[in-house]
């Protein structure tokens, strides 16, 4: 599987110039060192690199390779410990350089696709993202993630109910089965008839079309002297577009996080609480996870991000492994992964969210 990674800022890489320059030996045990760290979370000494190695190489010549490493970035050493850590960008450079991804199991993939395809029985997009959220966070110990666009969402019904004298139900059902509805006020003085005009008239131009497009549609018949509305109808209209719009602007889009409490698991030290402590607060901060999703929307295939390279986990410590999924017009309508901490089983966790993200693009499709 091809791997495409996170363009984000990859602070001091330049400066590494001699990254591209480590010997064998160096690299042997820097490898060494990150397996052995997203395995246990733990400072890894000398000793453990050479027992772990296997190779004619004392601890003492061990130490002075983690020197040099540690001396070119890629490496940090905790000051409770003898032992070394890999830095952000040492991460970076093993997942760029060395990290040996490998594929899913039949068995993996079959039972991926069980469990998202039983949501599908719903009819609900929604459903189907969901499971795919949750079953990721069960496989990777992690949250799963899913951000789905809804001003792509292909609309088949819509319809505005009065609830009050001067505020209507805009209810709004995709093509996929999901149902949404939004409040609106209504001018005074606004008949029923006005509202069952808007109704039918909006049932006539939006099947199989997006928000969007809708909008650019009820547009061009308006230009072009086609639109038979009345005026109180058409305020209707705009309201009811406006609502679901955010008056006009691009939809955020909802964002499903599912597993948080795996986050939880495996602390070993208040340090750890606080920093998932953080990232609970990063999650709750959506907008700022909504645009950072968006950036993987910027290219195909699975992409990383490690922790302060982006400004939302720059206290937490997190990554986040995702891949955008698309629609049956191969047009991009989201994106899906998993957030934990930096130590993530990358070589697990990446193969997964991409064999994710294209089954659910062929169920939406």
């Amino acid at each position: 599987m091809i791997k495409s990674v996170s363009p984000a800022c990859r602070r001091g890489k330049e400066a590494l110039l001699s990254l591209s320059d480590l010997d064998k030996r160096s690299r042997d045990i820097f490898r060494s060192i990150v397996e052995t760290y997203l395995e246990t979370g733990e400072p890894v000494g000398s000793r453990n690199v050479s027992r772990t190695l296997g190779m004619s190489l004392s601890p003492a010549s061990v130490r002075n390779v983690m020197a040099d490493l540690e001396h070119i970035g890629l490496l940090h050493s905790p000051h409770t410990s003898a032992g070394r850590l890999p830095t952000e960008i040492g991460l970076r450079f093993f997942i760029d350089a060395l990290l040996e991804v490998g594929d899913l199991s039949q068995e993996e993939r079959r039972n991926i696709e069980v469990q998202v395809r039983a949501a599908q029985q719903s009819r609900s997009t929604e459903q189907v993202l969901t499971e795919a959220s949750q079953m990721l966070s069960g496989l990777s110990m992690g949250a799963g993630v899913v951000l789905t666009h809804k001003s792509d969402m292909r609309l088949k019904h819509m319809e505005f109910v009065r609830i009050e004298p001067l505020k209507a139900l805009a209810i709004l059902v995709g093509e996929d089965g999901a149902v949404e509805n939004r409040v609106l006020d209504l001018p005074p003085g606004l008949p029923t008839s006005a509202l069952t005009e808007a109704s039918n008239f909006l049932n006539a131009h939006i099947r199989g079309r997006t928000l969007s497009e809708v909008r650019k549609e009820l547009e061009r018949l308006q230009n072009e002297g086609q639109s038979e509305l009345d005026q109180l109808s058409r305020k209707v209209i705009d309201a009811g577009l406006a609502v679901w719009g955010n008056g006009g602007q691009a939809d955020s889009g909802t964002l499903i996080v599912r597993g948080r409490s795996n986050l939880l698991t495996d602390l070993e030290a208040v340090g750890d609480l606080e920093r998932i402590r953080l990232l609970f607060d990063d999650l709750e901060s959506k907008r700022d996870l909504i645009q950072l999703l968006g950036l993987a929307e910027r290219g195909d295939g699975v992409r990383i991000f490690i922790g302060s390279e982006n400004n939302l986990f720059s206290l937490s410590g997190s990554s986040l492994v995702v891949s955008p999924y698309r629609d049956s017009n191969q047009r991009i309508v989201g994106v899906l992964g998993v957030i934990g901490p930096t130590r993530l089983n990358y070589a697990r966790v990446i193969p997964m969210v991409d064999y994710t993200a294209k089954l659910v693009s062929r169920i939406l499709g």
